[in-house]
């Protein structure tokens, strides 16, 4: 159990959990502008901007990586590597939520949205409702932010703010959500932040909401080897303290790693759904963005689950 996190924690945007959401945008802001970008993000660099967490705009300097190699030539492909696994990512979830829109659905469930931008971004058809579950704190800052710079959702959005483990079925509802209606889900950067039986929880819960075609996609995390973490975060505090950074948290610490996780495909297979499994090592092979590191943790990559409710 992660030895930063309680049952009943919470955080803003600058603080805990809270803060990797600001790491995560500033790796789009940062893919957003480079040459053969994957994604397109025009509202990362500004999320970043405003969030007070000091280390991650460093992701935002065109010249990051080579500063860092200069430093530590073994660190910088790990840095290439963790901006390419962003953009992977992000690449592919946008995927799912076109096909799940050219399939027809107009439901869309973001959970633990975070600077999460898809509802502002995404080119949604008429009709199409999203629905941002995160911490009350999160959301607010995302929406004052974007609101400050008039950038108006292209969708019908409607933040839930609660924590996901509080009753968050029973806010979805209040806001307007047709359990009637088919659904996509999205458990992006999430699942490796609750424990094994939260996790359960959560895709029942999912289930009991999804009529027959919804779909929901979700990102699983691999075990990390406690060895290798450990050095890392040597080279990390090293580094950060030559560039004269303060050292952000180690999100390790805020994770949970736990032998008896379910995986995804497996639990979702066995309750209803049609699952499907994609290493997420296979997608950045795929788009020509898989970078070879210096004592890799092979178990540590994550996989992209997609089902759909039968």
């Amino acid at each position: 159990m992660s030895s930063l996190r309680t049952d009943n924690d919470t955080w803003d945007i600058a603080s805990s959990v809270g803060a990797t959401a600001v790491m995560v945008a500033a790796a789009r802001a940062a893919e957003t502008a480079r040459d053969g970008a994957l994604i397109n993000d025009p509202y990362a660099k500004i999320l970043v901007a405003d969030a007070g967490t000091g280390a991650w705009e460093y992701m935002l300097d065109d010249d990051f990586i080579a500063k860092v190699a200069e430093a530590d030539a073994e660190l910088a492909p790990l840095f290439e590597h963790m901006g390419n696994y962003q953009a992977v990512r992000t690449h592919f979830f946008d995927d799912f939520f076109a096909r799940a829109v050219e399939a027809g659905i107009r439901q869309v469930v973001i959970l633990a949205a975070g600077l999460d931008s898809r509802a502002f971004r995404l080119p949604w058809p008429a009709g199409t409702t999203v629905y941002e579950i995160d911490q009350p704190k999160v959301l607010e800052y995302k929406s004052a932010t974007l609101a400050a710079h008039r950038v108006q959702p292209s969708a019908d959005r409607r933040e839930v703010p609660i924590d996901l483990r509080q009753d968050w079925p029973a806010a979805l509802r209040d806001a307007g959500f047709d359990p009637a209606a088919p659904t996509a889900w999205l458990a992006e950067g999430l699942l490796m932040y609750l424990p094994a039986d939260a996790q359960d929880r959560l895709f029942a819960q999912v289930t009991e909401l999804s009529a027959p075609g919804s779909r929901v996609a979700a990102e699983s995390m691999g075990m990390h080897a406690e060895d290798r973490r450990e050095r890392m975060r040597e080279r990390f505090a090293a580094l950060t303290a030559q560039f004269g950074i303060d050292e952000p948290m180690d999100i390790a610490e805020l994770t949970y790693e736990d032998p008896d996780r379910a995986e995804v495909a497996d639990w979702l297979s066995a309750h209803g759904w049609r699952a499907q499994r994609v290493e997420s090592k296979d997608e950045m092979r795929r788009l020509d963005r898989l970078v070879e590191i210096v004592d890799a943790d092979e178990d540590s990559f994550s996989a992209f689950t997609t089902a759909e409710r039968v």
